[in-house]
């Protein structure tokens, strides 16, 4: 990942709140979508679109089988952790 592309994830990320949020919770562990809403206050529904833009980025991934619909667990991927370091470490997100 490039430099630029890096800045380019962390502009889609910092450019909703509830993609901070997700990711920012990713970046301590693993978790079900369920888990995220509960610890972050957000939707389901927000949790869930920025659970699949931010896969459609490859900043998170499914750690359990494509088929599994109840107790999808979520994790960040190396280049998520990059993009959420540089977010945390430039005070980039809105504090909670």
């Amino acid at each position: 990942m490039t430099d630029d592309d890096n800045w380019d994830d962390i502009s889609f990320v910092i450019s909703s709140r509830y993609r901070v949020a997700t990711l920012r919770r990713l970046s301590e562990g693993p978790a079900t979508p369920s888990l995220i809403t509960d610890e972050t206050g957000q939707s389901i529904a927000h949790v869930s679109r920025a659970l699949r833009e931010l896969r459609d980025a490859d900043l998170i991934e499914l750690l359990v089988s494509e088929d599994r619909r109840k107790g999808r667990v979520y994790g960040a991927t190396d280049a998520g952790e990059a993009v959420w370091d540089t977010i945390d470490s430039q005070n980039m997100a809105e504090a909670e």
